[in-house]
């Protein structure tokens, strides 16, 4: 398959951001040209320095940008404290293994100190996923900026609203069509499972019984990659192991997932999951090939700009925060 040139990939981009509905209008290339001109150049400086002194930082910042637009919109509010009164997003159940808030923090304070009260956490944690992609050897994609941080945050909406790690497609589908996000969008972003590691409890149940005993379960998990999981998760109450959800190339963005998930090698039911439906194991098993990995490349920008434009507050609405975990 030949490959896109660059200035051809970035002309598609733009296009899928001038595509955008009415409710992201007030997001632009450029926003802050005026008000902060050297918004991306600092960040990218910055995220060099973060991800090569911590590599598999890639993926949790990654992480970050998912759960934060999956719920309320991609606001920030995955990043507020909780306070005496409220439980907040990142104190919910399926947040509770999120990595990367000092990273978040520490870019923030690089801005604040060249552009004080400017720069939304939104759109730096916007940022920072994608430079995340691009220092992890994965695409690059225009980003239009303008985000307003979120002022409401809950742990509560937080465990309704994001896509469990146990899904099926129905469901998963279901999720992901309230954000305004296809089932092409859902098999393209599960490819961010190339990055990152996790915890034994998020798949051991996948591996043991309910009582803890020694057998498989599942049978939609390969047996021999079962048996390696194994070793390192004793029971289905370990909290402390991790697991690469990508083994060999978890610091790496590549298509190597879909090999392992075409192989039943996926860590999540919901990988594994993704075979059960002809849209999703199509695409799985395409990109598997390796013949593809351009075509990859473009939808998996394609389907992070949509995504980065979910539930959006632009203008005067939410705040600009000063400090990404505390409210102004």
């Amino acid at each position: 398959m030949a490959t896109m040139r660059p200035s051809l990939l970035l002309f598609a981009l733009v296009a899928v951001l001038a595509a955008s509905s009415a409710a992201v209008a007030q997001l632009e290339i450029g926003f802050y040209s005026k008000t902060c001109p050297q918004v991306e150049e600092i960040v990218r400086e910055e995220m060099v320095k973060i991800i090569a002194a911590a590599p598999s930082l890639a993926g949790p910042l990654l992480r970050l940008h998912f759960h934060d637009c999956f719920v309320n919109g991609c606001d920030a509010s995955v990043l507020l404290d909780s306070t005496k009164n409220n439980l907040a997003e990142k104190d919910a159940k399926p947040n509770k293994s999120l990595r990367g808030f000092g990273s978040v923090e520490r870019v923030k304070v690089k801005l604040e100190a060249a552009c004080p009260g400017v720069v939304s956490c939104a759109d730096v944690l916007t940022l920072m996923s994608r430079d995340a992609v691009v220092l992890a050897k994965g695409p690059t994609w225009p980003v239009a900026l303008g985000r307003r941080d979120g002022r409401a945050s809950s742990a509560t909406e937080a465990s309704a609203e994001l896509p469990p790690a146990n899904g099926d497609v129905p469901l998963l589908a279901k999720i992901f069509a309230s954000k305004g996000l296809n089932l092409k969008d859902l098999v393209v972003l599960s490819g961010a499972h190339t990055l990152g590691t996790a915890h034994c409890l998020s798949f051991a149940d996948r591996l043991y019984n309910s009582t803890g005993a020694y057998g498989l379960v599942d049978p939609s998990l390969d047996s021999k990659y079962a048996d390696k999981l194994k070793l390192k998760c004793k029971s289905v109450d370990d909290r402390s192991m991790l697991s690469e959800m990508d083994p060999g190339s978890y610091k790496t963005f590549d298509t190597s997932y879909y090999r392992h998930v075409a192989k039943r090698r996926g860590l999540f039911r919901s990988d594994a999951a993704l075979l059960t439906d002809t849209t999703t194991r199509d695409y799985i098993q395409r990109v598997a090939t390796g013949k593809f990995d351009a075509e990859f490349f473009k939808d998996f920008s394609e389907s992070m700009i949509k995504m980065g434009n979910v539930g959006v507050l632009t203008g005067a609405q939410g705040e600009i925060r000063n400090k990404c975990h505390v409210l102004n």
